[in-house]
């Protein structure tokens, strides 16, 4: 899952000069021109080569998988080996799957992550300048373009979280350090806007395919959450990275989870009923999970202070969690495995679930850096896994079959929070092998689709987005309709009059044909109204009376911030052709104006040359 908010603090003092650790604001020059830490190593037919052919593009897809494969693999890997020496387990032994913990390492190991956390937020997070994009919103926003050194910085604090016990995956640092890789190796190749949002979805593409030994659910990961569409054109180098960094990963690393296939006929009427209510019930839990961690971050906003104590705090809460079960530990790809062992009971697997959902909400509340990707497929494993135990004690209905109600509820959950129906079927597909219980997963997926969307309205990332005040609810490219803003599309050459100027002194002030409209302004300088010309002109109007009564739009005016669909908004809700620009909402002093006509003449040119590249490529 690419870096939420959670993952992504507001980094907001200024960074030293000299430091490698700069994130651009997204407006910013820098934030355009690109850098050269590669020293351009890449000769121009290189560059030219990715430029203008899709062979080139697909030519460093492949090597996007390969070196997504070797991160994934090392973090993964460096993950356990941080589990074994931190936690005193025996070698190969996920964390989540230890029978027991010696309590004094349950609490002291988290809490001592939730230090470490701390410090690198009182000191190391002041160095960057703005926030660290993950993939999402990097590609909504910015065309592609990420910050290696704050991911790598994201991407540590991760490794911390997890490394030390947090309820977290590592799914976001996977995405978020194999994306930023992708991106920057896209920018020294003087790859093109959109060939640079299909790298950063390679990256991503490699990162999960890596992850989960599934290279088609990274491929629709990609689809789904990071690029927002699928075309012919996207489709071979997202599916080459995938496909190179899942090779690359099965030399290193043994995948084992739910792979074993589940029995028993999933697709008969009967379970076609289990299906639809483990559906409706993992959709209530991802929206409860997803709400959770938003009111555990108040909580802890509200009574924690300072703020970089508050992952101490929540490393002792997890911690003392662990100490009750270890399966609420790190990111639970051991502890998967139980939903299917009929050694556990519905009672016991439920407190396990019920256990992780708190680890992860305070885990992520409290400032652990890290995602909700394998504990939503953890969690929803657990809650098929009960559902179908729960229903074999009701005499009156068929049994459902526990391993497939399992990845059925797997699936479900993972759709409500990652947003990405065809990626979490297919992933059932390559953990199971079976036909049926992927076909009965999809149903389930696209059932949760439509309620969390229907009622919650978001994915993960995006509620995070939602809460951090971002308006953006995918992938899809709206950077450059920000960037197209007000300022860029006023004209300056704005007339202004006091308000207390007569009509007949503006008849001689502005006379006809000199502008369409005049802005008025208060005694204080302030924007209070606009007149057209004409009505000054008309005849019928006394030259004695005050100007302010022709005025109108008196509390309808643009800031030079506001972007060409804020201002399109206001023209359609003001029914207006002009309008006056303002510097801001409090001095409201007036620099210039914008006609409707101009902003949907640029705004359509737009348009057309962002679709003309979509269809180029």
């Amino acid at each position: 899952m690419p870096a939420t908010p959670a993952d992504s603090p507001d980094m907001n003092e200024p960074k030293p000069a000299g430091s490698d650790f700069s994130v651009a604001d997204p407006h910013s020059a820098e934030a355009v021109a690109p850098t050269r830490v590669f020293g351009r190593l890449f000769p121009v037919w290189a560059r030219a080569f990715v430029r203008t052919r899709e062979a080139g593009v697909v030519v460093v897809a492949l090597v996007i998988g390969a070196v997504s494969g070797l991160f994934v693999t090392g973090m993964s890997l460096a993950s356990q080996y941080m589990h074994e020496w931190l936690f005193g387990l025996p070698h190969g032994l996920r964390l989540s799957l230890a029978p027991t913990l010696t309590p004094w390492r349950a609490v002291a190991v988290v809490a001592a992550g939730g230090i470490i956390l701390a410090l690198l937020a009182k000191f190391v997070a002041p160095r960057f300048r703005g926030r660290v994009h993950d993939a999402i919103e990097a590609n909504a926003l910015l065309g592609g373009r990420m910050s290696i050194g704050g991911s790598l910085f994201i991407t540590a604090q991760t490794m911390v979280s997890n490394g030390f016990g947090g309820s977290v995956g590592l799914e976001a640092a996977y995405t978020q350090v194999c994306s930023a890789f992708s991106s920057r190796l896209g920018r020294e190749l003087g790859a093109r806007r959109n060939d640079m949002r299909l790298l950063v979805a390679c990256g991503a593409a490699g990162a999960i395919a890596a992850a989960f030994n599934a290279p088609l659910a990274g491929a629709f990961y990609a689809f789904e959450t990071v690029l927002g569409s699928y075309t012919v054109a996207s489709l071979a180098p997202i599916a080459a990275s995938a496909v190179v960094s899942t090779l690359v990963s099965r030399l290193f690393v043994d995948h084992s989870l739910l792979t074993s296939p589940p029995g028993g006929d999933s697709l008969a009427p009967t379970a076609f009923a289990h299906i639809v209510l483990v559906a409706l019930l993992c959709s209530g839990v991802a929206i409860a999970l997803m709400s959770m961690v938003a009111n555990t971050e108040r909580v802890f906003n509200s009574l924690v202070k300072p703020g970089w104590l508050r992952p101490v705090v929540g490393g002792l809460v997890v911690g003392a969690i662990g100490m009750a079960t270890p399966a609420a530990l790190g990111s639970g790809h051991g502890a998967i495995l139980l939903a299917t062992s009929p050694e556990f009971s519905a009672m016991a697997l439920l407190a396990m679930l019920v256990l992780k959902f708190a680890a992860s909400s305070v885990s992520l509340g409290s400032g652990f850096r890290g995602g909700l990707f394998f504990a939503s497929l953890m969690i929803g494993a657990y809650v098929g896994r009960c559902y179908a135990d729960v229903t074999a004690l009701v005499a009156f209905t068929a049994r459902a079959e526990p391993a497939a109600m399992a990845v059925v509820g797997m699936t479900a959950l993972g759709t409500g929070i990652v947003g990405a129906p065809m990626s979490m079927t297919f992933l059932a597909l390559e953990m199971t092998g079976d036909f049926g219980v992927t076909l009965s997963a999809f149903i389930a997926s696209l059932i949760v689709t439509v309620v969390v969307r229907g009622t919650f309205g978001y994915s993960f990332a995006t509620w995070r987005f939602h809460l951090r005040g971002e308006t953006i609810r995918g992938p899809h490219d709206v950077g450059w309709m920000r960037d197209l803003s007000v300022a860029r599309l006023m004209r300056k050459d704005v007339r202004t009059l006091p308000e207390d100027t007569t009509v007949g002194q503006a008849r001689i002030r502005v006379p006809l044909g000199v502008t369409k409209e005049v802005m008025l302004t208060d005694a204080d300088g302030r924007y209070c109204g606009s007149v057209l010309v004409g009505d000054i002109h008309a005849a019928e109007t006394d030259p004695i009376e005050p100007i302010a009564k022709l005025a109108h739009q008196q509390k309808a005016y643009l800031t030079p911030r506001a972007t060409v669909k804020d201002a399109l908004d206001m023209f359609a809700a003001e029914e207006a052709d002009v309008l006056a620009v303002v510097t801001d909402d409090t001095n409201r002093r007036v620099i210039g104006r914008l006609s409707e006509a101009h902003a949907l003449r640029r705004y359509g040119e737009e348009l057309e040359k962002r679709n003309r590249a979509f269809v180029e490529r």
